[in-house]
């Protein structure tokens, strides 16, 4: 995925039927765990940083600019109080950007998921930079467990731009974490109208369509992603789901151990490997 915008990696935890499914933003797609109720800490356990691309969108220009965006990945706290002290003295747009994206790398999710819908709003920038900012905002009100607010958030930046099957797919995932999965299918259908080779949209309303109980239709687009990217773990990880539910347990078996083979070390094997945990244990199949 060529997208230089995310600042985060977002997991949403999706709690429906008695059957978590775990969205994974920028971007391996679904993550399933078959018969689980218990949701992810986006954050993890440890309190540690959340991380931060080498490469935000720039809404700004200027040595003062880069000098703070430099310093998010390496010395978040450094970061924060030279964009406080800069924003103080008229920074504008480079230093309030800065210090949002300061906040959410120090695990402050709502304080920098405002800042950045209030940049957003607010800013001169040209309309697609504007979308990026609110394309942030959308990953960090998910990360602070408010869907309505990354919707609305996701909502605006598609006004600003219209064509951008990202934008499109992070609409889907916040649809999906309030339940919203038909309005997840319709976005995740229009992203895939503007690139329709997108493995992760396709895995993402498979397992969007398996809430639905639609199942030919979660087979069919899962099928789909991994015509398109046969070593896709995540389509794997959704197809196992698929096949447990239709009482395949040797097949959703091989298709988890093949997704933790594509991924060691990953959530994707971790969820996977949850999963042939409770194959083991004898769940009942749905």
């Amino acid at each position: 995925m060529n997208r230089a915008l995310a600042v985060l990696t977002v997991v949403v935890a999706m709690v429906a039927a008695g059957t978590a499914a775990y969205f994974v933003t920028k971007r391996p797609a679904p993550l399933a765990v078959a018969g689980a109720s218990a949701a992810a800490d986006p954050a993890g356990d440890d309190g540690e940083a959340l991380p931060v691309p080498p490469v935000p969108p720039r809404i700004a220009e200027g040595a003062e600019y880069e000098r703070c965006l430099g310093m998010l990945a390496n010395d978040p706290d450094g970061a924060n109080a030279f964009a406080d002290a800069w924003e103080a003295t008229g920074g504008g747009e480079g230093a309030a950007h800065c210090h949002a994206l300061a906040q959410l790398t120090l695990g402050n999710t709502q304080a920098g998921a405002q800042m950045l819908e209030t940049l957003a709003a607010k800013s001169t920038a040209p309309p697609l930079a504007r979308a990026q900012v609110y394309g942030q905002a959308v990953q960090a009100w998910l990360l602070a467990d408010d869907a309505a607010r990354a919707y609305d958030a996701a909502s605006r930046a598609i006004e600003l731009s219209p064509a951008d099957p990202e934008l499109l797919i992070d609409r889907s995932i916040a649809a999906a974490t309030s339940g919203r999965y038909l309005d997840a299918i319709d976005d995740l259908g229009r992203a895939l109208k503007l690139d329709p080779k997108r493995a992760d949209a396709l895995t993402l309303r498979a397992a969007a369509w398996r809430y639905e109980n639609k199942l030919d239709n979660a087979q069919d687009d899962v099928d789909r992603a991994l015509e398109i990217n046969p070593d896709y773990p995540e389509a794997y990880l959704e197809r196992g789901i698929l096949r447990q539910r239709r009482g395949d347990r040797q097949g959703a078996q091989a298709d988890w151990e093949h997704a933790i083979s594509l991924s060691p070390d990953t959530a994707t094997a971790d969820l996977a490997q949850q999963n042939l945990a409770l194959l083991e244990a004898g769940p009942s199949t749905r």
